[in-house]
């Protein structure tokens, strides 16, 4: 993302501070700091969670989707794809929200490793939800089921309850009744870990194997004296891989960021390989990479990433999803034509996400309550067509729109240059640097081997001054 050409400049003060009434759709980390920062800038609100306890993504389940590619548009859904062996792929000291510190807590059930495993993460989300007294705002159990503008500007939030079925699935009570209110604005965090994309693969409708998504991965023993095929090179490819080596027969690994003549052997492993792309599928079971290598496989599986979904959501046709591009977006949250009022926290990706959320609440919150102000509608759509046409002749594919990836510091900054508060601190992008390159160098090893200890005594010292780490 090249962002510039962004100016820099504090947007005029209003006078007048309004509170507004918000629902805010999830209580995931995104929903949870955006209830947070709503409150602190005056705001009323609710937050519309259809599970039974906040955390989102983060709220591990075993349960899958009875469709493993999660193509069926009526299958239950499940809205975690956390794998059970899952550890985070950044330090605990770089994920956390900027003035509530991701520390070791104690307590016998808590993780402490510097890389914690899923469960930490969730304990630590709830920590961030009492403390700052976020779980009051929030409806549990609820199932939003449209959220449409009206004529005077304002929204109308449908919900119903939503219980579980015996499989710990969230379904939707059929016989309840409609639940119909009033906002003067919406935010949406529901994440986009729950809609699928699958790889296109020549002749997959005729191959006999099995194929799955990651979404629906959840321990390696299903897999055990089997071969499989893992189409990806992101976390959850990198993670699974090597998860279901130790029972399964062969472990082929294919991705299209390298180039068609590769094959390589994963040190360390006997039954681990590294491929280029798939180039088709045979109806005799047989898969060909590009590499011109062939596999007799049992099951594909592909961490192929999700699409944006907010089927809830009716914007009359102003805000469409293209390619897994969402927009248009002012700075990726705001839809000039319905901003403040429609806003969107989470969509970038490639990033650390619980401070960047954090950044877009603070600065949602400002907006709403006119403390600042955003440029015209005019000036907001020109600078997201100055955006795409940077994508396009950057050759950039349009499904890249949301990634921001090194550029998330410069972003983060411009955020909260526009509310008057502390940017992203050094040690937080120096770390995240040196963890990136330490998870290329040590891709076995980095969760537990690291050269950054200067940058976490750092770190903890900056903690210091916020009560809920100086009190540990």
């Amino acid at each position: 993302m090249n962002i510039s050409a962004i100016n820099l400049a504090m947007p005029p003060t209003s006078l007048s501070v309004k509170s507004r009434h918000v629902a805010v759709i999830g209580a995931g980390a995104a929903g949870l700091v955006a209830a947070r920062e709503l409150r602190r800038e005056g705001h009323s609100v609710v937050v519309f969670e259809r599970g039974h306890e906040v955390g989102g993504t983060w709220v591990y389940t075993p349960q899958v989707e009875p469709d493993p590619l999660g193509l069926d548009p009526n299958r239950p859904i499940i809205h975690s794809s956390l794998y059970s062996s899952l550890r985070t792929n950044l330090p605990r000291e770089v994920m956390g929200y900027i003035d509530f510190p991701f520390v070791t807590r104690p307590g016998e059930n808590r993780d402490p490793r510097r890389y914690p495993g899923h469960r930490e993460v969730l304990l630590y989300l709830k920590d961030f939800a009492r403390e700052f007294g976020v779980e009051e705002m929030v409806r549990f159990e609820t199932d939003v089921i449209k959220v449409g503008i009206l004529g005077d500007g304002k929204w109308k939030v449908r919900s119903k309850k939503s219980s579980f079925n015996d499989n710990n699935e969230i379904i939707s009570k059929s016989n309840a009744e409609f639940d119909d209110e009033i906002y003067d604005a919406v935010v949406v965090c529901n994440g986009h870990y729950t809609e699928p994309r699958i790889a296109d693969i020549p002749g997959i409708n005729l191959w006999p194997g099995k194929q799955m998504h990651s979404h629906n991965y959840r321990i390696p023993e299903p897999f055990r004296d089997q071969v499989v095929i893992v189409i990806g090179s992101s976390a959850s490819a990198v993670d699974i891989c090597r998860d279901i080596a130790p029972v399964a027969k062969e472990v082929h690994v294919a991705s299209r960021s390298v180039a068609d003549e590769t094959y390589t052997k994963q040190p360390g492993y006997n039954n681990l390989w590294f491929h280029s792309m798939i180039d088709h599928a045979h109806e005799d079971g047989a898969v060909v990479f590009r590499n011109g290598k062939t596999v007799l496989a049992d099951l594909i599986m592909h961490c192929t990433g999700y699409k944006y979904h907010f089927p809830f959501l009716d914007t009359k046709g102003i805000v469409t999803v293209d390619d897994n591009c969402l927009g248009p977006l002012y700075k990726h949250v705001f839809p000039p034509a319905l901003a403040p009022y429609l806003s969107f926290i989470g969509i970038p990706w490639k990033i650390v996400p619980f401070p960047l959320f954090e950044f877009q609440s603070k600065w949602i919150a400002s907006i709403l309550s006119g403390r600042i102000t955003l440029p015209s509608q005019k000036e907001m759509m020109e600078d997201i067509q100055a955006f795409y046409s940077t994508l396009e002749v950057s050759s950039i594919p349009k499904r890249y729109t949301h990634c921001i990836g090194q550029s998330q510091f410069e972003y983060n900054n411009w955020l909260a240059t526009q509310c008057g508060c502390q940017g992203v601190e050094k040690w937080r992008e120096a770390m995240y640097s040196m963890a990136s390159v330490n998870r290329s160098l040590r891709p076995e090893m980095y969760r537990d081997e690291w050269d950054d200890h200067h940058l976490v005594s750092e770190a903890y010292e900056d903690f210091m001054k916020y009560p809920s780490a100086s009190n540990l």
